[in-house]
């Protein structure tokens, strides 16, 4: 594995792959990595010839300093995982690499910038999109593979690469979880032994939320969830609803033919966990 801190050495790198007419996949990160990472990076070597990942800890979405200082940035392990799953090029740059001072950016993001993730953390998505594009325009990839726990990060960057008409096809790979249902998470490794017991509760909540929904009302769906969180020990809920998985809006009690996403964000432990599942 390849690695490299610079944009020009990052083309350098990649442009004989290209010259040779091969296929490029990334995988953006921030590192902290996990065997969700590596379940992208290996869906990413199923659809491409070489594999770029990158790990920067990007500034610009975190809405708490102190949780930006928190996020955890173990480089010696995230890159013996990514030499073992095979990765091809690591672009690892600083701060100053990708960024000049007083830069600016904003994107119309629509209704995407305002409800859930973008109504709770506001102007994180405009973080995300400004980094999206620029390792974008870094890396040039023909696809980048996203995992599905971000699942409505997901549904911007396929937003802003509509928007701005970007070469690259987006891939969405399923969550990975841990052998309890917990959606692996970088931020796992700061709960307790029994904030990670309590934590199941949402993937209990979206258990119950897929069975419910084959025969129950959305309405009611979406209370027994709430209900259930709310009445879950350590649990302090954000938001859980169902969304329609294309338009990103949220359901209504006629949409059981479309495709539906549920989705939660609580407290557990003072960390915060998101997540979610296609009904």
């Amino acid at each position: 594995m390849k690695v490299v801190t610079t944009r020009i050495s990052l083309h350098r790198q990649l442009q004989p792959y290209r010259d040779q007419g091969l296929r490029i996949a990334f995988v953006p990160t921030m590192g902290a990595l996990h065997r969700g990472h590596i379940a992208l990076v290996t869906e990413a070597k199923s659809l491409a010839d070489v594999v770029v990942c990158s790990i920067f800890v990007n500034p610009t979405q975190f809405n708490d300093p102190s949780d930006l200082e928190k996020y955890p940035r173990p480089i010696e392990n995230d890159m013996a995982m990514l030499k073992k799953a095979h990765c091809d090029v690591l672009f690892h740059p600083g701060v100053d690499e990708m960024y000049v001072p007083g830069e600016q950016w904003h994107i119309n993001l629509g209704q995407l910038d305002s409800v859930l993730e973008g109504l709770h953390r506001p102007g994180h998505f405009q973080g995300v999109t400004q980094v999206v594009k620029k390792l974008f325009d870094a890396v040039q990839p023909d696809v980048a593979c996203f995992g599905q726990k971000d699942f409505q990060q997901y549904k911007v960057i396929e937003y802003m690469v509509r928007q701005l008409k970007l070469p690259v096809s987006l891939k969405l790979c399923p969550t990975v979880r841990e052998p309890d249902g917990l959606a692996m998470s970088s931020r796992n490794v700061r709960l307790s032994a029994q904030g990670r017991q309590q934590a199941l509760a949402l993937y209990r909540s979206l258990l119950q939320t897929k069975a419910d929904s084959a025969h129950t009302d959305l309405h009611t769906v979406r209370q027994n969830a709430i209900d259930l969180l709310k009445s879950s020990p350590g649990v302090r809920l954000e938001y859980f609803t169902v969304y329609n998985a294309d338009t990103f809006t949220e359901a209504d009690t006629a949409e059981h033919s479309s495709t539906l996403v549920a989705l939660v964000a609580a407290w557990v432990d003072g960390v915060r966990l998101i997540d979610n599942m296609l009904l």
